[in-house]
């Protein structure tokens, strides 16, 4: 099983060049975290487990998701899989409705956005972020 964790630039291109930019949409995160969080060692951070990490990038970026018209939906810790491959488990569930995918991709463009997604590269071991059209 592959992990991932941030985006490509060939995933970037893809999304933004299959869907219309003024699609509303809702993400869906798929979070697995690391047990400690992995910072660069020139980071300055304090140590801490990952899902310590994801607050100190969470307590940040929601403002930006703000800022661009974006919401919270819904945030849960996920507790079980019940159709999936064997070790694909999931510590937590966000959807994180945009405008727009335009919205988004100015979001994720935003220097001080890219600064702060340090805390989510250390606490994440591995992700999924799946693009969703927003219901009407």
């Amino acid at each position: 099983m592959t992990q991932t964790v941030n985006p490509t630039g060939a995933d970037l291109k893809r999304i933004a060049t299959s869907i219309p930019m003024d699609t509303p949409v809702t993400m869906l995160n798929l979070l697995r975290f690391r047990a400690e969080a992995a910072y660069p060692a020139d980071s300055g951070c304090t140590p801490c487990s990952g899902r310590e990490a994801y607050a100190r990038y969470s307590t940040q970026a929601f403002g930006k998701v703000r800022e661009v018209g974006g919401e919270l939906v819904y945030q849960a810790d996920a507790i079980g899989r019940f159709i999936g491959p064997d070790g694909e488990d999931w510590d937590e569930v966000l959807l994180v409705r945009y405008p727009s995918l335009q919205a988004f991709l100015a979001m994720v463009s935003m220097p001080d956005y890219q600064a702060m997604t340090v805390h989510r590269t250390a606490a994440l071991a591995d992700a999924r972020l799946t693009v969703t059209r927003s219901p009407k």
